[in-house]
């Protein structure tokens, strides 16, 4: 194809920050404790780090690698950058249409989600939901925002509506200005600042003591014991496995296409390596270390341990929006501490949404040669109408079937599919070369053996589970009522037409190289 002049990080921090900030998102405040108090506590860390070094880690060099490589030859999406890892072969682009379509589910409704976070930052600073006190009443105030239901708090979604609006907005104006002007200098911008908010909140937290004085037990103390003392019993159990494996996928952003879009943008010289690693380490620095410091510890000095298992087992959503909204009313300047906490997550939440988006700019840049901001309206115009569709049908179990399958299933089933292609189809030794050129740090050999054998064979062994045990039970939709399965069928009605349309788009795309005599 006729190279045009890409786009560059401006520096190797740069770059950091982007991944990282594709990686930072909500999960890691709001999903990681909820998943960890879930699955046995301490012992959620034994099989999560093991996921980490066998199979985090190493797909994120992969996604690195073949990034950078498929950037080589003016391809920053994944059907151009599997294409030149198997020239031979004519249909595995079609294959690489999950590295769009996938993250473009996910920012569906992450967006909205995202928007949330901007509002009640805003509610924390006018005092909106102060004087508050129970769980239901909060939960009401939350229902009545998203337009679920009127009450004495809102009359209707006219409210969230106006924070999307805003959200969509400064998405769009991030992406509008490029990677070097836009998504680097945004993140350059939202990491630290996320970073210097957690770790106040984290010290604040921690230094709580016991604040109900008739509950010496109730201390942050043992309030970090309960997240964190381990139930070894738990770790015979499969799911506690697989939690593990599905949230380090969740956090670290591999088998989304979003890294290795991020990746082509580096010059053929830069290192993968250490760079890549950094970002993983940034973002388990804010999962671990902050987001398990905040929520857990706090939520158990105000309420206490018998309050525990129904708190942690609501949900990640309801901890985050109904239990902590609480307990920063119970603390010293809860406006303060209401807008820390909501303006981290939505930090976290745009730096996370624009990586989304990426994918699919870059794909209309590349293959399509639109401008910059042409193909941020295209996306802009066909995002919004799709967003549309998980607002307001909020209750009706879509955002749920979009999380499904843009957010667990093509994941696994991408980051499947560029693990044999880079260690087997691309051939290990070559690959490896390319992991290390320009590396500014030496892989130990034994993940060689890993790319090439562990972490393929334990993707290939949870696909042929799920197939096993949640494949009928999923198409038959046995766990959904029968006034949602009409929503749900028109869900997965516009999920295939959006597939069917990408792959209709990479086949003209491909036609279109033939007939320049660009190559294809």
């Amino acid at each position: 194809m006729s190279l045009k002049t890409r786009d560059r990080w401006s520096s190797r921090i740069g770059i950091i920050m982007a991944v990282a900030g594709s990686a930072v998102g909500l999960g890691n405040f709001l999903r990681f404790p909820v998943q960890a108090a879930n699955n046995g506590g301490g012992a959620f860390l034994l099989p999560y780090f093991a996921a980490l070094l066998f199979v985090g880690i190493p797909l994120v060099w992969v996604e690195w690698a073949i990034g950078r490589y498929g950037g080589g030859f003016g391809h920053s999406t994944a059907p151009g950058i599997f294409h030149t890892l198997w020239e031979k072969n004519r249909f595995i682009k079609y294959f690489g249409i999950i590295g769009i379509f996938g993250p473009l589910v996910i920012m569906v409704y992450y967006t909205y989600i995202e928007s949330w976070t901007l509002a009640y930052s805003f509610f924390a600073l006018i005092q909106k939901y102060t004087g508050i006190e129970d769980q239901a009443s909060m939960q009401a105030f939350l229902r009545g925002f998203q337009g679920l239901e009127k009450n004495q708090y809102f009359s209707g979604i006219a409210t969230a509506y106006v924070f999307f609006l805003i959200t969509f907005a400064i998405n769009m104006a991030v992406l509008n200005k490029g990677i070097r002007g836009g998504i680097e200098k945004f993140c350059k911008f939202a990491i630290p600042t996320l970073f210097i908010f957690g770790i106040i909140l984290a010290v604040r937290v921690l230094t709580l003591g016991a604040p109900v004085e008739s509950k010496p037990d109730w201390n942050v103390v043992n309030g970090l014991g309960y997240l964190w003392n381990p139930d070894l019993s738990r770790l015979k159990d499969a799911k506690v496995w697989l939690a593990a494996t599905g949230q380090i996928f969740f956090t670290l952003s591999v088998g989304l296409g979003v890294i290795l879009t991020y990746a082509s943008y580096l010059k053929k010289g830069d290192d993968v390596a250490l760079s890549g690693l950094t970002a993983v380490s940034m973002n388990e620095v804010a999962e671990v270390i902050l987001g398990a410091s905040i929520i857990i510890p706090a939520a158990f000095v105000f309420f206490g341990p018998a309050s525990m298992g129904t708190i942690a087992g609501s949900g990640a959503f309801n901890l985050g929006f109904v239990t902590m909204p609480l307990i920063f009313g119970k603390m010293p300047f809860p406006e303060i501490m209401g807008f820390l906490w909501f303006g981290l997550l939505f930090l976290a939440g745009v730096t996370s949404s624009v990586s989304m988006a990426q994918p699919a700019v870059a794909f209309l840049e590349d293959e399509f040669d639109l401008s910059r901001q042409k193909a941020v309206f295209v996306l802009g115009g066909v995002m919004f109408l799709l967003c549309n569709a998980a607002i307001f049908f909020l209750g009706r179990g879509v955002v749920d079937e979009l999380d499904f399958w843009g957010g667990t299933f093509c994941l696994v089933l991408f980051a499947t599919i560029e693990v044999v292609l880079f260690g087997w189809v691309f051939k290990i030794n070559k690959a490896w070369e390319e992991v290390h050129h320009g590396a500014d740090m030496r892989i130990p050999t034994v993940y060689k053996y890993i790319i090439k054998y562990v972490t393929p064979a334990f993707l290939l062994v949870v696909l042929g589970a799920w197939f096993f045990q949640e494949w009928l039970p999923i198409i038959r939709m046995d766990n959904v009522t029968a006034a949602d399965r009409p929503f749900i069928l028109g869900t997965r009605a516009g999920l295939w037409i959006i597939f069917l349309v990408l792959a209709v788009m990479v086949k003209v795309a491909w036609k279109r190289k033939r007939t320049r005599g660009d190559a294809a």
